[in-house]
């Protein structure tokens, strides 16, 4: 096409290092899209036995491709803590995790800032137990035994607040002992493993660029993201991108041991991805000083995690001075049923969705609907849009205006 379309690898360090952090904020923004409906489906217990299968499925999974790709893995508290830090469900200073390493087998975590609770608070203290206990307990642990099976996370204290402004948020311990019983993890987790995503090929890190490759040092207080290299980046952001996809995955596996309706499935699985797609396309345009019209929608299309990593997805531009969005049908994305298989030339509200939040005017079109691949244009209406309800329902989440701040440089954090 004939506007400049910035791929992943052709964004600079430094625009890598602010979309990092928005692509994970992004990730943990998927439960606010969805919640609502799995709790109008199935009420507030279905819809936390929904939140801990969801994540139980996919966080040891993707938990350990963090580890391997950045060079971590090994074991040990440590090694637990430094994944929290890049993952979906604990986006950096929105849950701000605070770390203190004891030995290798000893430490402890708590949130001077938690986000989800500042969504959950004011719903009433029922939806909080069932966030802070419920949801938390099995896990907390669920992320930890990807490193050791017998590593546990218990808290010291934890929400409803008392008294009600108590800092920090919430207290834990986590411990590996070799009398801890391993956990078991549920069945969904193996059938989140056996899919595409979990298995798929990313960038490699260049080890000979400048900045820094892995995260094999010691703990720090903070990733500062514009420390790593370019390549590092890259690898970063295709994980944590990856990371949305095996965590919506895990959802729709976990919505349809319920649903027998296949198409009720999906189209809770939309509503999913037009809820966190709008509002990602409006934080990323935002981020990275994006312009608004079919300029911005052609960049943001190339960014946006629901559509990549490139290796999983067969999603972008086609060459023809139009903007054109191609969605290939034979790409891994597909054979798992990710989101990019939910759109199609009868159901394109995300990809409507994701559009206007680049700018309320815009909507796609279909331009061909073949056995490969469907093509859309981006057009431009004469009248704003307004905003649709999935993305509404998402934005009462405080992360949808949280802002990211420069905290300088980290320091390292090492055993007491």
């Amino acid at each position: 096409m004939s506007r400049s379309v910035p791929a992943l690898s052709d964004l600079t360090r430094a625009q890598l290092a602010v979309l990092v952090p928005e692509l994970l904020l992004a990730g943990h923004l998927i439960d606010r899209a969805a919640m609502p409906h799995a709790t109008a489906a199935f009420g507030l217990e279905g819809m936390r036995d929904v939140a801990i299968e969801e994540w139980m499925g996919a966080s040891p999974v993707y938990t350990r491709r963090m580890q391997e790709a950045l060079g971590f893995a090994g074991g040990g508290v440590e090694t637990i803590f430094k994944g929290m830090q890049l993952d979906v469900g604990a986006p950096p200073q929105f849950m701000d995790f605070r770390y203190r390493l004891e030995d290798r087998d000893h430490g402890e975590f708590w949130l001077d800032h938690c986000g989800a609770l500042m969504d959950v608070e004011p719903m009433g203290e029922d939806y909080v137990v069932a966030m802070c206990h419920d949801i938390e307990d099995p896990t907390f642990d669920a992320t930890a035994v990807a490193t050791d099976p017998r590593a546990q996370v218990r808290p010291v204290h934890r929400p409803p607040r008392t008294p009600a402004d108590r800092h920090p948020h919430c207290a834990w311990t986590v411990t590996i002992a070799p009398e801890h019983e391993p956990l078991e993890l549920p069945e969904i987790t193996g059938r989140v493993a056996a899919t595409r995503a979990a298995r798929v090929e990313l960038t490699p890190i260049d080890p000979d660029e400048d900045g820094v490759g892995d995260y094999a040092g010691p703990l720090l207080s903070d990733l500062a993201f514009a420390d790593f290299s370019h390549s590092a980046l890259v690898r970063i952001a295709e994980e944590v991108c990856l990371q949305g996809h095996l965590l919506s995955l895990s959802h729709l596996m976990a919505l349809r041991a319920r649903i027998d309706d296949e198409e009720q499935v999906r189209a809770m699985g939309r509503r999913q991805l037009a809820g966190v797609g709008g509002l990602t396309s409006e934080r990323i345009r935002a981020a990275l000083d994006l312009p608004a019209g079919l300029d911005g929608a052609a960049a943001v299309l190339a960014l946006h995690p629901a559509l990549l990593p490139r290796a999983y997805v067969d999603a972008g531009p086609v060459d023809d001075g139009r903007v054109l969005l191609r969605l290939g049908r034979g790409d891994a994305a597909h054979a798992d049923g990710a989101w990019p298989s939910l759109v199609d030339a009868d159901h394109l509200a995300p990809l409507d969705a994701i559009l206007r939040g680049v700018d309320p005017h815009l909507r796609a079109a279909v331009v061909d609907d073949g056995p490969d691949a469907l093509v859309v244009e981006v057009v431009a209406d004469d009248v704003a849009a307004p905003e649709v309800d999935e993305v509404a329902l998402t934005r009462f989440s405080t992360g949808a205006d949280f802002a990211f701040a420069d905290r300088g440089t980290p320091v390292a954090l090492r055993p007491a």
